[in-house]
């Protein structure tokens, strides 16, 4: 077996099971291999970033990352880069939306973070969220002024619903991504993630952030409305999956105990299925 067939089995390994690997089947053959590249990368980053080994060590790993990538627009890919390299050439993917996704992981390797300012949430967002919008939406053939302004609303809005759905995920690990501001608003002096969500007022929070949520997915509506339909499929999918986890979180309300959400994936099937040929 070829080594590139190796390498891009390895990436859809990464990515089976997961919403986004649904999403990206309906994909013509080139762009479906180039997003499975892109989620592994994000997914072998992120993977360091919420490991328990210690920090010195990960910020090595992802700065071996950071090396690959840029020994890869050198024009010197790495095994674990071959696959990147294809889909780099052939979409015109950019170092800086791969270095800010490893930049965003190093966040949260420096120190755990809690309740950023929103300066910080809103830069956090766009790292480790709008970024992997800027490559895929290069990959799905949008144009450049479209794709872009949909890779910020639409990488927000995802990446709000997924820090609403894993508050106590992401509090066992020490991290608390409620902004600040917002903690303050609501009379929660508290930035110690298991003091904060067993907080009362945690509900006007948290309904704070999901507003913004349904703004930024608002806005990356009409964006997809506006584009051509065979370049917004996967977006249309991931905004719909999107969502219906955030309006589940918001049904099930935000007192403890928050029982988990996630998509049913028959819901899931059928909304891929409603897209697919459109």
């Amino acid at each position: 077996m070829a080594l590139a067939d190796t390498t891009d089995m390895a990436a859809a390994a990464r990515a089976s099971g997961s919403s986004f690997y649904n999403a990206m089947r309906i994909l013509p053959r080139a762009q479906r291999d180039a997003m499975f590249e892109i989620y592994s990368f994000c997914r072998q980053v992120d993977d360091i970033a919420d490991s328990s080994g210690p920090r010195g060590e990960r910020r090595d790993q992802l700065e071996r990352w950071r090396g690959d990538i840029d020994a890869l627009y050198a024009g010197k890919s790495s095994p674990r880069t071959q696959g990147l390299a294809a889909a780099v050439g052939e979409f015109g993917l950019r170092r800086e939306d791969f270095h800010a996704v490893i930049d965003g992981m190093e966040m949260d390797v420096l120190g755990d973070i809690r309740a950023p300012d929103e300066t910080t949430l809103d830069l956090y967002c766009n790292r480790v969220a709008s970024a992997v919008g800027r490559l895929s939406v290069r990959v799905f053939g949008m144009r450049e002024q479209e794709g872009i302004a949909l890779a910020h609303h639409l990488g927000r809005a995802l990446q709000l619903t997924n820090i609403l759905r894993d508050l106590d995920e992401d509090a066992a690990f020490g991290r608390l991504y409620l902004p600040a501001e917002m903690l303050r608003e609501a009379g929660i002096a508290a930035t110690d993630p298991a003091t904060v969500l067993a907080s009362p007022a945690l509900g006007r929070v948290c309904a704070r952030l999901v507003d913004r949520a349904r703004e930024h997915f608002a806005q990356a509506d009409k964006i997809m409305a506006r584009s051509a339909r065979r370049a917004v499929r996967a977006p249309r999918i991931m905004a719909e999956a999107y969502r219906l986890i955030l309006d589940s979180l918001v049904a099930r309300g935000w007192s403890h105990p928050r029982a988990a959400i996630h998509l049913p994936r028959s819901r899931l099937l059928w909304i891929i299925l409603r897209h697919a040929f459109i």
